[in-house]
């Protein structure tokens, strides 16, 4: 892959980030509007119900009036400070059920569609007369807010909705001595009003369902826009470099037949060559030959390049150990430049078996060529079939391999395997292609298996018994 196509992937990925980061601070952004929209307008609807309900304020006068004659006791010095809030507890917790089931009438009156639970917390109670002022409770880090009225619920699982404070001057008579007397204090009780809500996030995400499936939308079509072109683009590339190569190949392919020919015809041109019956012979011999090669390059290129819909097969009935026994012969023949150690695993069979003969020949011979092709050595081949639902044929080499990268595009029409460590190996790149097609056309499947410099197993399986 070159540099620029390297650098525009990186571009593009980086751009499909930089967007997907904005819209996600956007939805980010959207949740939060949405969430303070929605827990706003819940405020807003149970506002003042604890001030507008006259039973839920009759509730609240019962526990403020309690509360006031128990400091009034620990004023006159009747009970200590701690026994204040103790008694006060006590009293709550006798008139929170009817509390909450008063608070959770109105809550049906103003129709709020989910669940909704409501708790007051005390946050402070100070205590102020003519001499000093007295801390009855303060909420801080290690003492927590304590339970007023309402349900129960953690801090953290609620959403605090306002604070209310309660401020009072108190006269109550009391007689010492015989003379009666007046005694006052200020009461500050600071208390802090929450909501939890069942499902608040689901409610809120509901509200941005239609913004969220249109943004995912949105992403998967860039995604796949982008994906779709730069895989597109990587394509085009590959197949202008096939092409290029392609090209080279041919022509390096065509070059050695045309240039014999030249040479060929200047000798015919000669007068003294044509009184030489001989070399005459030879001469016209030798452009026989170059002219049967250049149409074999021919009709590889039109014949190679047809698809498995485009090959209309002849099937015949075989018998296995003389059919593919014979292949091999032809085969051995006809690559005597190079020493093969051959080992033949052919049994004796009784199968029916139909194929094509000439096309299987042909895809057989591409592979067993292949084979010969990429060895730096001593070729060592493995040929083996195996009949039981398919015809299994397994043919092994110890040539330099193919690496796993390679193999994904091996079968591709102009496809070379890259031979940096064997020189001149010629070949136009439609072998393979030509021999899957083959396979396909017998409804078959071709499978390769292969590591570098440990040699290569090809797999052939075309069903039984289709004609």
């Amino acid at each position: 892959m070159s540099r620029k196509i390297t650098i525009l992937i990186i571009i593009s990925v980086l751009g499909l980030i930089a967007l997907s980061t904005i819209q996600a601070y956007l939805i980010n952004n959207t949740y939060k509007l949405k969430k303070n929209s929605f827990l706003k307008e819940t405020k807003k609807v149970i506002s003042r119900i604890d001030d507008l309900s006259p039973e839920l304020d009759s509730i609240n006068d019962v526990w403020q009036d309690y509360f006031l004659s128990v400091v009034s006791e620990y004023k006159l010095k009747k009970i200590k400070k701690e026994d204040v809030l103790r008694l006060f507890r006590q009293k709550l917790d006798t008139i929170n059920k009817a509390y909450k089931d008063v608070y959770k009438q109105e809550l049906q009156i103003k129709k709020i569609p989910f669940h909704l639970q409501f708790q007051k917390r005390v946050k402070t109670i100070i205590v102020r007369d003519s001499v000093l002022n007295d801390t009855l409770f303060v909420s801080t880090g290690k003492i927590p807010k304590f339970h007023l009225l309402g349900d129960s619920f953690t801090e953290e699982e609620s959403y605090k909705t306002s604070n209310s404070l309660w401020q009072t001057e108190h006269f109550f008579n009391v007689i010492e001595n015989g003379n009666e007397m007046e005694i006052s204090f200020n009461l500050y009780f600071e208390t802090e009003e929450f909501i939890n809500i069942n499902g608040w996030k689901r409610i809120v995400f509901n509200q941005m369902k239609g913004l969220l499936i249109a943004s995912f939308l949105i992403f998967l079509v860039v995604f796949g826009l982008l994906y779709y072109s730069i895989k597109n683009l990587i394509t085009q590339k590959k197949i202008a470099a096939i092409k290029t190569d392609f090209v080279n190949n041919i022509t390096h392919e065509l070059k050695t037949p045309l240039a014999t020919l030249s040479i060929a015809t200047k000798i015919l041109a000669n007068e003294k060559i044509k009184k030489q019956p001989e070399i005459l012979n030879n001469t016209i011999n030798t452009i026989e030959r170059q002219n049967k090669r250049l149409q074999k390059l021919i009709d590889q290129v039109l014949t190679n390049s047809l698809g498995y819909n485009e090959i209309k097969l002849t099937k015949e009935k075989i018998n296995p150990q003389v059919y593919f026994n014979t292949v091999l012969d032809d085969f051995l023949l006809s690559v005597k430049e190079k020493t093969i150690n051959l080992i033949r695993e052919i049994p004796v069979l009784n199968h029916e078996v139909f194929i094509d003969k000439f096309y299987l020949t042909t895809a057989l011979f591409n592979i067993l060529e292949n084979a010969v092709k990429y060895n730096d050595g001593a070729v060592m081949l493995n040929f083996s079939i195996v009949i039981k639902e398919q015809l299994i044929i397994s043919i092994s080499d110890n040539g330099i391999g193919i690496s796993e990268q390679q193999q994904q595009l091996l079968f591709d029409k102009f496809y070379r395997v890259n031979t940096q460590e064997l020189h001149n190996v010629s070949g136009l790149g439609l072998g393979l292609y030509y021999s899957q097609q083959i396979i396909k056309a017998h409804q078959g499947e071709i499978i390769v298996k292969s590591s570098t410099k440990e040699g290569t197993t090809f797999t052939i399986k075309i069903p039984m018994n289709r004609r």
